[in-house]
């Protein structure tokens, strides 16, 4: 019986009329479903790479860059235009150069000596006139400085055409006598020239040695402190590259240290003042040891010396002489020289 009711409700409610429509109401017509908003993946990732600036600078620089090049290489493939296009650029770059404003006529050189004078105009990579774009001033200006007389030079191309070179030569302070020659140095050491013979520069001092010319200036300096003593000097010579000997007159010689010759030069020179040093039979002052002097003196003042004490003389070679021989020696020659 009860299923015979909810069977009866069903039915009854199948045929329930439809909802009444609001007069003037229409029926909303079916949608398409909403379209998200965001962009898709390859969108966002096109967008941020775009916003990169080294990409953006590929994209309008690089490739009109690359398109251009591309289109370079394919019309230079072919020899004949590339031939043409250099003959043209040649021609082109000789056109310019060749204009009366580059050209170089002539060659003006002061302070040089007239050797250095014909050496600097041989040096010329051209015959003049030329173009300047052919003269390549500080590769001129560093090939001459290298020539052992010149110190400086000064290039530089002039109004009309003219080749300006202001020369400053190397000065001869002193004369170095080495195993291979001669050579004038200037007073920093640096070689001037060569010279044949000593008599080519009389007026210069000499050094002598091995070594010696890398130690010019203090050579120098020991010549300037000699003063009273100074023509009496010979020269000075290098001892084992390692210290100075200043020779006199007469042999004399003056050994002075390794390091701090200048002050033993001068104490000696201040004896000489005192005493009249130089002026004795000494062979030599040894002033190697500056606390201890030690003096070598000649054979004539050795033998007034043994002479004094009663001892034999000596003869050249430092050997004794025997009194009876020495009586002999000195009867043979008073009676050759009385015949």
């Amino acid at each position: 019986m009860s299923g015979l009711k909810h069977l009866t409700r069903t039915f009854q409610a199948a045929r329930l009329p439809a909802p009444m429509r609001r007069a003037g109401a229409r029926p909303q017509p079916a949608t398409a479903p909403r379209r998200e908003p965001g962009p898709s993946r390859l969108a966002y990732r096109l967008n941020r790479l775009w916003l990169t600036p080294l990409y953006r600078r590929l994209f309008r620089v690089g490739v009109p860059i690359l398109v251009i090049c591309a289109f370079a290489g394919a019309w230079l493939a072919d020899d004949t235009r590339r031939a043409n296009l250099t003959g043209t650029m040649t021609a082109m770059v000789d056109r310019i150069q060749s204009q009366e404003a580059f050209m170089v006529h002539g060659m003006q050189i002061e302070g040089a000596s007239p050797a250095v004078d014909k050496a600097l105009r041989a040096m010329l990579p051209v015959t003049l006139p030329a173009s300047s774009f052919d003269i390549d001033l500080p590769e001129l200006r560093a090939a001459a400085e290298r020539l052992d007389a010149i110190e400086k030079m000064e290039l530089r191309i002039q109004p009309g055409g003219l080749l300006s070179a202001v020369v400053t030569e190397r000065t001869p302070a002193i004369l170095w006598r080495h195993a291979r020659g001669l050579d004038l140095l200037d007073a920093g050491g640096h070689r001037v020239a060569s010279v044949t013979s000593r008599d080519v520069r009389t007026d210069l001092p000499m050094i002598a040695g091995e070594g010696a010319g890398r130690h010019a200036a203090e050579a120098l300096a020991l010549i300037n402190a000699i003063g009273p003593i100074l023509p009496r000097l010979r020269g000075l010579e290098r001892m084992g590259e390692r210290r100075w000997d200043v020779v006199l007159d007469g042999g004399q010689r003056i050994m002075l240290p390794t390091d701090r010759p200048l002050p033993a030069l001068k104490r000696v020179l201040a004896i000489d003042r005192e005493d009249g040093l130089l002026a004795r039979d000494v062979v030599a002052v040894d002033m190697r040891d500056p606390a201890r002097p030690v003096l070598r003196m000649g054979l004539t003042a050795q033998n007034t010396l043994r002479r004094a004490a009663g001892l034999p003389e000596l003869d050249a070679q430092g050997n004794e002489i025997d009194p009876e021989d020495g009586a002999k020696t000195g009867a043979k020659t008073a009676s050759a020289s009385r015949g």
